[in-house]
């Protein structure tokens, strides 16, 4: 069991603690924001809040650890630079698998959060700060890089090969073997059948390529 600081005051950091309290052995002590979304109250979840700034200084990282399971945000680029500032502090983050998913011996990054209902075949290899939603297929003998987005449902088949920062939305699927680009946002109910170029956008079924870059899209 670690005592854990959970990065955020929003609906994802209110999750995490959920699902940390009642499908882990860790425990959750306080959360941590920047000094401009302090809470007035200065608690949430009935726990402290402190200053990113000054974690280190009342949770050191020699008896705590960390949790940022933020939203996908600028192409999780956000996420990736909260991720790179805990680790610059000097702490460990961990991650969270559910229960209730199914893993088969998968090398798994830090700072996941891979929720209920996700299915992970044999020999596939999740990054570093990777988010995967309820209820996702993620085929064999494939490989997902540092900070991607699975939301739900989304259905990626074996030898797949599944760039950085890439997004993928609701009921999407990726075709057997396929290489998806870094920074490649998948739509909703888009199929992808041959290769992504990157940062594209790609939407429908099958899936095409549209105008605008994802690097100009803010959740």
């Amino acid at each position: 069991m670690s005592k854990i600081v959970l990065f955020g005051v929003n609906d994802f950091a209110q999750l995490a603690h959920y699902y940390l309290t009642h499908d882990s052995n860790h425990e959750v002590v306080a959360f941590s924001v920047t000094k401009e979304y302090l809470p007035e109250s200065g608690r949430f979840c009935e726990l402290p809040v402190v200053d990113f700034d000054q974690v280190e200084n009342i949770y050191p990282p020699s008896g705590f650890k960390f949790f940022a399971p933020m939203s996908p945000r600028k192409m999780n680029r956000t996420r990736e630079m909260i991720y790179n500032k805990i680790k610059a502090k000097g702490y460990e983050l961990i991650s969270y698998v559910s229960s209730k998913a199914t893993v088969c011996h998968n090398k798994i990054g830090d700072n996941c959060f891979i929720l209920e209902d996700n299915t992970l075949q044999p020999f596939t290899e999740i990054g570093n700060n990777v988010v995967m939603w309820s209820g996702n297929h993620i085929g064999h003998h494939g490989k997902i890089e540092d900070h991607v987005m699975f939301t739900s449902h989304v259905v990626m088949s074996g030898h797949c090969q599944i760039g950085r920062y890439s997004f993928f939305g609701v009921n999407s699927t990726i075709r057997d073997g396929l290489t998806i680009a870094e920074g490649t946002l998948v739509a909703m109910d888009a199929s992808i059948v041959k290769n992504t170029e990157p940062w594209g956008v790609y939407k429908g079924s099958p899936a095409k390529k549209g105008d605008v870059s994802s690097n100009d899209i803010d959740f």
